[in-house]
């Protein structure tokens, strides 16, 4: 089993799939890679050598912000949103949605489940 940025890749899986599993890399970027790297996308990670799993490694650490540093940076951006008292910010800081949707129904996932009302029977 490979292992890119910290996280365990499935050797079952063709290359563009399994490096989806890396956080902050997607479908395109993926297929970005493969092109970049000159692999077939319709390889499975365990025909791969060790060298273009290392090559696949090092064009990621070079060119893309992947897990841990992502999830930092999403973060402080929040937070910096919030610190600052902006709109957005107040939005994050109350859990409700922040790029406004409705929230007189639905919302549920952000808002959680609906908390009953005493009294509020027809």
């Amino acid at each position: 089993m490979a292992r890119i940025a910290g996280v365990n890749i499935p050797t079952n899986k063709r290359v563009e799939i399994a490096l989806t599993y890396i956080h902050g890399i997607g479908p395109a970027k993926a297929v970005e890679i493969c092109d970049k790297i000159g692999i077939t996308r319709e390889r499975r990670m365990a025909e791969l050598s060790d060298a273009e799993v290392i090559s696949i490694r090092e064009a990621i650490d070079s060119d893309y912000m992947v897990e841990g540093d992502l999830r930092r940076e999403v973060s402080m951006n929040i937070k910096r949103l919030m610190d600052l008292g902006c709109y957005r910010g107040l939005r994050h800081r109350k859990r409700l949605p922040v790029r406004g949707q409705r929230t007189h129904t639905n919302a549920r996932t952000r808002k959680g489940p609906a908390k009953p009302i005493a009294g509020k029977k027809k």
